[in-house]
């Protein structure tokens, strides 16, 4: 993995189950559980996931770069003039924050637990 390349992808879905089955009768891609509200896919070329979202959705992807030390570049980021959205949380295998663009794009960065 590299530094400040887009390494995942994030979708949502209203259920989890229905996307399942269409993206793997439609493309092939398979998928990983990790509780109810997300689903890990690949087999894709891009490894990714759907969380599970109530209601309309509007903006339905969530790109993800992946970068080795999550408080520089939060830091950075701050300082170029993005806005943090959601401060660094913890999930299996990782740690990641979400922060907005200064044109309003909304994108995360993780990184490995042991980082």
């Amino acid at each position: 993995m590299k530094n400040n390349h887009i390494n995942y992808i994030e979708l949502y879905a209203n259920n989890l189950e229905t996307i399942k089955t269409f993206y793997n009768k439609a493309f092939g891609w398979e998928f990983t559980d990790y509780g109810t509200d997300y689903v890990a896919f690949s087999n894709s070329g891009l490894e990714g996931g759907f969380e599970k979202r109530d209601g309309k959705i509007t903006n339905g992807a969530l790109v993800v770069l992946y970068h080795k030390n999550l408080d520089n570049i939060k830091t950075k980021i701050i300082e170029c003039g993005g806005e943090i959205s959601k401060d660094i949380f913890s999930f299996p295998g990782g740690r990641r924050f979400q922060f907005i663009d200064p044109t309003g794009n909304e994108l995360a960065v993780w990184s490995d637990i042991l980082n």
